[in-house]
Parts: C-alpha cells; structure tokens; sequence
C-alpha cells in the first residue's frame, strides 16, 4: 500500500483524506464530551481535534519514511479545513492570516507541550496541560480521565504500522471506559 500511496495523486489524496476524516470521527466521539469533559463548543472541539492529529503525528514521527510525507500532508489537509470553517464562520480574508498564524502557534505549542509530557510519563504535567488546554479549566485533576485517556489512545498507536493507519485509521481506546469528570 506505501508504494502505491506516492504512485498517484489521486490515491495520496484520497488517502489523506481518508485518514483526517477518521481523525475527525475520533475527535467527535460522544465520550470526549460527555464523560471526560471536553466542552462541546467551537473551541473544544478544535482542541479535542488537535489532541487526536498531535496524538497520530507522534506516532508518524516514530516511523520509517513515507510515514514524514503523510504527516506533513495531514498537517497540510488539517488546516486547510481549519481555514475554509473560519471562512464559514464569516472570518473576513484579512483576519483569517492571522488568526491561522496563532491556530497554529498554538497548535505546536500544544504539539510539544503533550509530547514533552508524555514522553517523561509525567501524568501531573499532562493532566496540567490538558486541563489548561482541552478542558479550559485550572483544575489538573479534572483531566485525570482525559489524562489516561490520552496515554492509553499513545500507547495503542505505537502498536501500529502506516499501513494500518492508512488502511483502517487510527487506533483509539474508546473514551468511555476512563471515566466521568467531576
């Protein structure tokens, strides 16, 4: 499947799109929302999407090459439609520049922030910057589930290869079993 992805055009960009749409559906997940806090708002679910996008490019990062064109092409497919919703928004041309440049300021600031943490398995600073960033909250503990959440959904990813990402999506704990925020 690797060899095919860059033979055609067409097929890389179906594959992409593929991919983003899964993330998406992962992001969407009735769980994130209803039972490990994540507000269902604009902003929630940008962050919720960027958790799942930053979680599926670590794991891309870890991986032999096609794997660093996919990322880079996911990155690409995920802020051309973060663009085109700031357009629907009614975000006038002028505006959408900017407020891209610190969508994605903050995005890898994000990017690394859960890497740095995940990495040291450093629970406490994870929960900090997921209650900060995803839940909106100061509370770290309120992101205990989302905290496990996210480590567990780490961990299944580095269980797969790029074919079975491409083929079937990301592998992802179902958010349900990590229970209700209070």
């Amino acid at each position: 499947m690797i060899g095919r992805f860059f033979r055609r055009e067409d097929e890389r960009r179906r594959s992409i799109e593929a991919l983003h749409l899964r993330i998406n559906e992962a992001a969407r997940r009735p769980g994130l929302y209803t039972r490990l806090g994540v507000p269902d708002t604009v902003e929630g679910r940008f962050e919720c999407l960027s958790l799942h996008v930053i979680l599926v490019l670590r794991r891309l990062d870890h991986l032999s090459a096609p794997a660093d064109d996919v990322a880079q092409d996911l990155v690409n497919a995920v802020f051309l439609q973060l663009d085109a919703s700031l357009r629907e928004l009614g975000v006038g041309d002028v505006a959408v520049g900017k407020r891209m440049k610190k969508l994605g300021s903050a995005f890898y600031g994000r990017a690394a922030g859960y890497a740095t943490a995940l990495d040291a398995g450093d629970v406490a600073a994870l929960r900090q910057a997921l209650a900060r960033n995803v839940l909106g909250r100061d509370e770290p503990e309120t992101a205990a589930g989302l905290a496990a959440y996210v480590r567990a959904a780490d961990s299944a990813l580095a269980r797969v290869d790029l074919d079975a990402i491409l083929k079937a999506g990301p592998s992802l704990p179902a958010p349900d079993g990590f229970g209700e925020q209070p």
